[in-house]
């Protein structure tokens, strides 16, 4: 009797279990919500990338202020540190010898006028003769030579007054240029000497700044070839940010103004001058500070939050995506780089889609969600 009802009972238990089983799954899966999820509604964007890139600021213009005659220092002029208008005494030496030589000179020059006044009289003299054949042509030919000669002389006194002037006059050394005036090399009583070594002082104009960053030459070319849909960013006149040694970010914004063309063969990069305003003179020369440099443009990019994107087991980042029936998709993304705290993303997603960047641990693709488009962030109390 028990084996006759082995079979059936066997069967009619895994019946039972399917019938009760199926329709409460079914149950389960029809009479869930649509879980909540928050959306970010996708825009395209032409995108500039920028790359930190590091630098020294370096005065606009730097001039080495040295003697060019020879004497001993009387007065310094300056405040040390202090501004200078071009043309701005600064030192003066010992003119003494020079004052001298001028006045020789001068006499050398009034000596040499006498002379010519005096063959040009002869020569006034020779003529009158010779028009009455009382002299020989050889006499006014003398008298002519005489008189070139002067006239000749006359002109080397000329230049030898206008040495002795000049020298006179570099014996106040004077700022060649506008600028800071650094500290004085020399002191009052110390000898000098033309065009040596050592400078008396060094003028540096601050306003504007430059600021030289180096960047490899591989980027640059990488950027020109338009990589993932980049275009390279025009070189002269781009708008870039400093940022310095503390982290904080300069108030005025700058340019690129030159870039050397010519790779260091020992480093492989660029050299590029940047320039800055600095009405305030807070950067000075030497200061190490962080460009945001402008590396390409990626025209109709979209820019994806950071927290919406996850990787797959091959590492590939996917995000998921909420089409027009509130049902989720993944989509595998190609990601450019980052900007800020989103990804740059030229595949995958496109304007309009509504990708969830909250609540991802609470669906999965195929499901049905109730998005809900997230606020823009406003300033809090305390920052206003």
């Amino acid at each position: 009797m028990p084996q006759l009802f082995t079979a059936p009972l066997g069967r009619f238990s895994a019946t039972l279990f399917l019938a009760l089983s199926l329709p409460l799954s079914a149950f389960a899966q029809e009479g869930r919500p649509p879980v909540p999820v928050t959306v970010v509604t996708l825009e395209a964007h032409d995108v500039t990338l920028t790359a930190p890139l590091p630098g020294r600021v370096a005065a606009s213009s730097e001039a080495q202020v040295r003697p060019q005659v020879n004497g001993i220092i009387r007065e310094r002029l300056y405040v040390e540190g202090r501004p200078v208008a071009k043309g701005d005494l600064l030192y003066r030496i010992d003119a003494a010898s020079y004052e001298a030589q001028k006045t020789s000179a001068e006499a050398l020059l009034a000596q040499a006028n006498a002379s010519l006044r005096s063959a040009q009289r002869e020569l006034d003299r020779q003529q009158e003769l010779k028009s009455r054949n009382v002299v020989s042509q050889q006499n006014l030919d003398n008298a002519i030579s005489a008189r070139e000669i002067s006239s000749a002389s006359v002109k080397v006194a000329e230049a030898q007054l206008l040495a002795t002037e000049i020298d006179l006059e570099r014996t106040a050394v004077r700022a060649p240029i506008a600028g800071v005036v650094g500290l004085s090399e020399v002191s009052v009583g110390a000898l000098v000497t033309s065009g040596q070594a050592t400078p008396l002082t060094i003028i540096r104009a601050l306003d504007p700044v430059h600021v030289d960053v180096t960047q490899a030459a591989a980027d640059i070319l990488r950027w020109r070839r338009a990589d993932g849909g980049a275009e390279f960013a025009e070189e002269l006149g781009q708008v870039v940010q400093l940022k310095l040694a503390d982290g904080t970010i300069y108030e005025h914004q700058g340019e690129l103004s030159a870039a050397e063309p010519h790779v260091n063969e020992g480093t492989g990069t660029i050299l590029l001058r940047l320039s800055f305003p600095n009405p305030e003179g807070f950067l000075l020369p030497g200061m190490y500070v962080q460009v945001d440099m402008p590396q390409g443009v990626v025209k109709d990019a979209i820019l994806v939050p950071q927290q919406a994107v996850t990787r797959d087991r091959r590492g590939e980042p996917t995000a998921l995506v909420v089409n027009e029936e509130n049902v989720v998709e993944q989509r595998k993304l190609t990601v450019l780089r980052d900007h800020g705290e989103d990804w740059v993303v030229t595949a995958g997603v496109s304007a309009g889609d509504r990708i969830i960047v909250a609540g991802l641990q609470k669906t999965a693709a195929g499901a049905t969600v109730a998005p809900q488009e997230q606020e823009a962030e406003e300033p809090s109390a305390e920052n206003n």
